[in-house]
């Protein structure tokens, strides 16, 4: 029967990533940047799944390390100058390898953090990982020189293959190709690596032991599982997967701002993993959709939608509505599908 079903889901996915491909000839700006905001939030949302849903690590600190990515970028990519009365730093490497160093830098924040999360469990490592946010906040406001302060700081554009990433014209089959089109293939190339990846550790050795960490880790140290160097190595890991969702962020604002990096977004995340699946990729990908689309979609509806109008007209702000709705969605998940949306039903293990 798995062999019936492989044909079918291999054309499907490949009839989806044809879709994918060809969505920039079509969309509107509005739609484009709204799934670039979702892609990118996917590739953290991944991440987070990997050490939460995967290993039972609560973490409420990966805002944190969105932020290590973004402004990692900015300050190696950067040329300096000047900004809101502040002198920023700016090392001027090329966009390519900041976008890298960005990516390693937050994996080094995670590192030395991971001998706390090699330590600590459930509800403590979480208020362990908390204190990252204020710690965070502190840093991106005070660190004028790298952050710019409160007005932050501008990102410079993504430059690859002799290909500037900013509002420039790129024709392409006689379709002017601008920002969101051009990172719009950038973000999904990250998407769909950072999945691959992810996949392959969950279905190999690293993803048994991890789950075996997650569902009883007295039995995986037993069995040989060495549970505070797994425990380390996936913070790291996650760390590093927030980290390029923090430049893909930073390259699609094209600004950088420390009020985006804070508790709500750090909350918004564990949303997206329990409303898309615990352990699950795709879960995290679907979760993803739905916590950064919402509030998007109603806002650009909000015109013809009840109760929902703009900011001080009197009704329900989209922003406010959006989380009204998803906060409404975790409640409904937990209670009807405890699998998250790509686990609706539940295993014949659990039936019984």
């Amino acid at each position: 029967m798995s062999e019936l079903l492989r044909g079918p889901r291999t054309y499907g996915w490949a009839a989806g990533a044809l879709v994918l491909l060809a969505l920039p000839f079509y969309l509107d700006r509005f739609w484009l940047q709204a799934g670039l905001f979702a892609m990118a939030a996917a590739v953290g949302a991944i991440g987070l799944n990997l050490l939460t849903g995967a290993t039972g690590q609560l973490s409420m600190g990966h805002a944190f390390f969105l932020a290590v990515g973004a402004y990692g970028y900015c300050v190696f990519a950067g040329d300096g100058g000047s900004a809101g009365g502040h002198r920023l730093t700016g090392l001027g490497l090329p966009t390519w390898l900041a976008a890298v160093l960005a990516v390693l830098l937050a994996g080094v924040a995670g590192g030395i953090f991971s001998p706390i999360a090699g330590r600590l469990r459930g509800a403590y490592l979480g208020i362990a990982t908390l204190a990252l946010i204020f710690i965070g906040q502190h840093v991106l406001f005070d660190a004028t020189g790298l952050t710019g302060g409160f007005n932050g700081r501008d990102v410079p554009p993504l430059s690859l293959f002799g290909i500037r990433f900013d509002d420039s014209v790129t024709v392409v089959a006689a379709v002017p190709f601008q920002s969101s089109e051009k990172l719009w293939y950038v973000a999904l190339a990250a998407l769909l690596g950072c999945g691959l990846f992810a996949r392959g550790v969950l279905r190999g050795r690293p993803g048994r032991a991890m789950n075996a960490i997650r569902d009883h880790r007295t039995a995986a140290g037993v069995m040989g599982v060495p549970v505070a160097r797994y425990r380390a190595a996936v913070f790291v890991l996650s760390s590093m997967y927030a980290g390029l969702a923090g430049v893909l962020l930073a390259l699609i604002f094209q600004r950088t701002v420390p009020d985006y990096f804070g508790m709500t977004l750090a909350l918004e995340y564990l949303a997206m993993i329990v409303i898309g699946g615990l352990g699950s990729v795709a879960g995290a990908v679907v979760g993803a959709a739905f916590v950064s689309l919402l509030p998007q979609v109603l806002t650009h509806y909000s015109d013809g939608l009840p109760l929902v109008s703009e900011p001080g007209a009197g009704g329900v702000a989209p922003g406010e509505a959006a989380r009204y709705l998803y906060g409404a969605a975790i409640v409904a998940v937990v209670l009807f599908l405890p699998g998250g949306l790509t686990r609706p039903t539940l295993s014949s293990r659990e039936k019984k």
